[in-house]
C-alpha cells in the first residue's frame, strides 16, 4: 500500500506537542513498518527537517510549492491541491495528523480513504484564545473532517467523548490511540544544567509548559510564594514557549519570587532530557489537555508527579501520580507537594505508550480504511 501523510502544517519548533507527536510517529513508520511505501508531502521551508526520510528506500519526499509559516497560503494549497497531488502520486490513502483534512477531496477522479487525527478541540473550551475567524474555521474544520473522514483517530478516550458530544457523527468512525512517547537518556551530565541555571540535583522541581492560561501556571506561581514565605529555597525550573509571557512576568514579579522561579524559554531535547532526569519533583498544573506527554516523561524516568486530574490526565497516568482534587486550591498543592517529596520515587514503563505498539495500532486503521475505500 502507498500511504501519503500530509506534513505541510507541520511548522519547524512552533507547533509544540502535535510536532512532537508526528515526528515521534514518523521515526515509528521508518523502524516498524517494512512493507508500505510512504509519500510525505512536505512544504518548501520544513523540508530539510524532514530530509533524514529521504534515505529509507520506503520514504519519498514531495516537495510541494508552498511554505508552511503562510498558514493561508498552506491552507489554500492543501484545498486546491493536495487530494490531486496525491492522486497523481498513486497514493492508496491519505493520513493527515491533524484537523486540517481538504474539503475539497474526492470532488474529481477516484476517491481516496481518509484517516484524520483530532489532538483535541480546545477552540470549543477556550474561544477566548483565538480570533473569530480562526475559532470558526476550526468548528468548520473538525465537523468536515469528522463528517468526511473514513477514520478519525483521537489521542485519549477524553478526547474521543469530548469529540463525541459535540459532533456525534464521528462516533461510529472514531478509535482512540495514545501518543507514543519516546522516552531516552539526555545524555548530559547534570553539571550542564546547574552551571547554566544556577540549580542543585535533586533539588529543583521542573514544569514543561506553555503559559496558556489553561495551563495553570499562575497557581503554581502562587505556590512557589507561599514556600517561599515559608522558608523554602527550592526553586521552579519552567520550560516552555507561547502563551502570554508578559502575564507570566509580570505575575513573577509582584509575588517578588524571580530568584526561586526559572524560566529556560525553549531547551533542546537533550536538556530538557536533563531537566527532568535530575529534579525532584515534576509538577504539572495544566486543567486541560489532549494527552499530556511530559507527566509521562518525568514517570518514566522515575520521578514523582503532582498534578490535576483535570480532562485526560488521570487517564493517561493511569493514576499513578499525586493529584491535586482542587486545581487552583494553593493551599493543596502545597500540601500535595510536600507528600510527593516524601515518597520514593518509582519508574513506570507505559508499555501502551510505546512506539512499537502505536505504530501497529496505526496501521491497523490504515489498512482498515483502505479496504474499505476499495469496497466502497
Amino acid at each position: 500500500m502507498k500511504i501519503g501523510i500530509d506534513l505541510l502544517w507541520v511548522r519547524t519548533g512552533k507547533c509544540g506537542g502535535t510536532e512532537t507527536y508526528i515526528r515521534h510517529f514518523m521515526n515509528g513508520l521508518a523502524e516498524y513498518d517494512t512493507v508500505n511505501e510512504y509519500i510525505l508531502f512536505v512544504s518548501k521551508d520544513n523540508a530539510e527537517s524532514f530530509s533524514r526520510y529521504g534515505s529509507n528506500a520506503r520514504m519519498t519526499l514531495f516537495v510541494c510549492s508552498v511554505a508552511s509559516a503562510n498558514q493561508v497560503k498552506r491552507i489554500l494549497w492543501e484545498n486546491l491541491h493536495l487530494d490531486r497531488t496525491a492522486k497523481a502520486q498513486n497514493v492508496d490513502m491519505m493520513f493527515i495528523p491533524v484537523y486540517s483534512k481538504p474539503f475539497t477531496c474526492g470532488i474529481t477522479g477516484r476517491r481516496i480513504p481518509y484517516v484524520s487525527v483530532i489532538h483535541d478541540i480546545q477552540a470549543l473550551h477556550y474561544p477566548q484564545y483565538f480570533s473569530w475567524i480562526k475559532y470558526h474555521f476550526l468548528k468548520f474544520m473538525w465537523r468536515h473532517t469528522c463528517a468526511s473522514s473514513d477514520r478519525v483517530i483521537t489521542i485519549s478516550e477524553y478526547c474521543r467523548r469530548d469529540l463525541i458530544a459535540h459532533y456525534p457523527a464521528v462516533e461510529g468512525k472514531s478509535i482512540v490511540i495514545y501518543n507514543p512517547v519516546e522516552t531516552s537518556s539526555s545524555g548530559l551530565p547534570a553539571s550542564v544544567m546547574e552551571e547554566k541555571y544556577h540549580i542543585k540535583k535533586g533539588q529543583y522541581f521542573y514544569c514543561v509548559s506553555s503559559m496558556l492560561p489553561h495551563k495553570n501556571l499562575s497557581t503554581l506561581l502562587e505556590v512557589m510564594a507561599i514556600r517561599k514565605r515559608q522558608g523554602s529555597r527550592i526553586p521552579l525550573v519552567l520550560s516552555g514557549v507561547g502563551g502570554q509571557k508578559e502575564e507570566f512576568e509580570v505575575t513573577v514579579s509582584e509575588l517578588e519570587i524571580g530568584d526561586v522561579v526559572i524560566d529556560t524559554g525553549y531547551v533542546s531535547n537533550e536538556e530538557r532530557d536533563c531537566l527532568y532526569e535530575n529534579c525532584q519533583l515534576f509538577l504539572f498544573p495544566s486543567v486541560f489537555e489532549g494527552f499530556g506527554m511530559p507527566p509521562i516523561e518525568a514517570m518514566r524516568r522515575g520521578k514523582r508527579v503532582v498534578m490535576t486530574r483535570k480532562s485526560c490526565l488521570e487517564e493517561v497516568t493511569q493514576g499513578k501520580a499525586v493529584y491535586v482534587e482542587q486545581p487552583y486550591d494553593v493551599e493543596e498543592w502545597n500540601c500535595k507537594i510536600q507528600t510527593a517529596m516524601e515518597l520514593p520515587e518509582i519508574t513506570y514503563e507505559f508499555p501502551e505508550y510505546e512506539l512499537a505498539r502505536t505504530v501497529k495500532q496505526y496501521l491497523e486503521v490504515f489498512e482498515d480504511a483502505a479496504a474499505k475505500g476499495v469496497s466502497g
